[in-house]
């Protein structure tokens, strides 16, 4: 068993962990804007953070907290980033932790934080303080999809996943998380994702499972190519599963990445999906690459070239864009070795064109385009999801303050 498809919102559960979902006032709609996870237990933790140099002030406590490598849990606020507010704005974030570590009796520095949202503005800490009481007492094993809608902003959908698989000789669950639609480069994306499971691992080896699932899915998206200042992904591990404990370099830990790394896939895509004002989600799979840094190099520049986005956009198998953003890649490169591939009609064959315009157009009219690249250079590749470039991602972000 793995990624289960369709599961029902009751489904997502991880024992021994509870959360809540509120609307506290910090949204001008009203939504939900405030969430809760918990572990009932001291959980083994792990994070990575924005790249970014201006960081907001939950991602420095964040940093500093994820050291000790245990948590209780996270509070999030969505529609306030919480960020470039100085020293009031990091007395605010640590409120927040303050704040849910006194509801719920936990020990100080115990809890961590996140915030998404409008940067620049003044977090109301205050209506998180008077929404507390509500938030704890919300707290259910059946919590994580109103914990879900609350971090969400210009999401059109919630993005969850759940797998599920035999680790340490036990059945060990993973659920996770995210919010992000917009602000997305592989460098975290920009995003907020948790996950929770039940395995048994310690903080050090969790995080290297956690490294490589990331660098597998959140970092291997693009939409637009702008990190933020508020990226965050965490892991929480409570070890109720009962299984033995999942050590380095083995088979449970090889197990183990592979379940983190489909369920964190399968969130990155749907970022990607949910791309502000895309209508399309693009795999480019980059093959026979001289060096996993050339299939990185080479899937990214393409990825991030505004007029290849557009094209797709637009339903043109316009190939000279992607052989030209090829050209600029600084890789080890020979055109007249290139194939390219449009949802399997050829339209490159050793650099020149197959003739076969009118067939990939056709191909390439639909929801999901999958574009192989093989420079037949080497034996390394990579994959990396991104989106075409609408009118309507220019309408969203031209008002998004407003």
């Amino acid at each position: 068993m793995s990624y289960i498809e369709n599961f029902a919102p009751e489904d997502f559960k991880v024992p021994g962990f509870k959360a809540s979902g509120i609307a506290c006032g910090i949204k001008k709609t009203g939504k939900k804007d405030l969430a809760l996870i918990i572990s009932e237990a001291p959980a083994q933790a792990a994070g990575l953070f924005t790249t970014n140099k201006v960081k907001a002030a939950p991602v420095l406590i964040g940093q500093y907290r994820i050291k000790k490598g245990t948590s209780r849990g996270v509070i999030v606020n969505s529609g306030n980033a919480n960020a470039c507010t100085g020293k009031q704005g990091y007395k605010a974030a640590e409120k927040m932790t303050i704040l849910a570590e006194k509801a719920l009796g936990f020990s100080k520095g115990s809890m961590l934080v996140s915030s998404t949202g409008v940067i620049g503005v003044p977090l109301p800490v205050e209506r998180v303080e008077e929404g507390m009481q509500k938030l704890v007492e919300g707290l259910s094993v059946d919590g994580l999809n109103d914990a879900t809608e609350a971090i969400m902003t210009t999401d059109a959908f919630p993005k969850r996943a759940l797998v599920k698989g035999k680790v340490g000789g036990k059945t060990v669950t993973i659920a996770g998380m995210a919010k992000g639609a917009g602000m997305i480069c592989p460098n975290m994306a920009t995003m907020l994702a948790y996950f929770l499971t039940d395995a048994n691992i310690k903080s050090a080896t969790l995080k290297k499972a956690f490294k490589q699932a990331i660098d597998l899915s959140f970092n291997s998206i693009i939409v637009d190519n702008d990190t933020s200042t508020n990226d965050t992904a965490l892991i929480f591990a409570n070890g109720v599963s009962g299984g033995t404990e999942i050590k380095n370099n083995t088979a449970d830990f090889k197990a183990f990445t592979k379940l983190l790394t489909e369920a964190s896939v399968k969130l990155a895509k749907m970022i990607v999906k949910d791309g502000e004002g895309a209508t399309r989600l693009i795999e480019l799979d980059i093959r026979g690459a001289k060096s996993v840094n050339d299939a990185r190099k080479a899937a990214r520049t393409i990825a991030e070239s505004m007029l290849v986005k557009t094209a797709f956009f637009g339903g043109d198998p316009n190939w000279g864009r992607i052989m030209g953003a090829l050209g600029r890649a600084g890789i080890s490169l020979d055109e007249s070795k290139v194939d390219i591939s449009f949802n399997g009609v050829p339209v490159v064959k050793k650099g020149l064109d197959t003739g076969k315009e009118a067939q990939a157009a056709t191909a390439i009219k639909v929801k999901e385009i999958k574009v192989i690249v093989n420079l037949r250079s080497g034996s390394s590749e990579a994959t990396i999801w991104t989106t075409d470039l609408s009118y309507e991602y220019v309408k969203i972000n031209s008002a998004y303050r407003t």
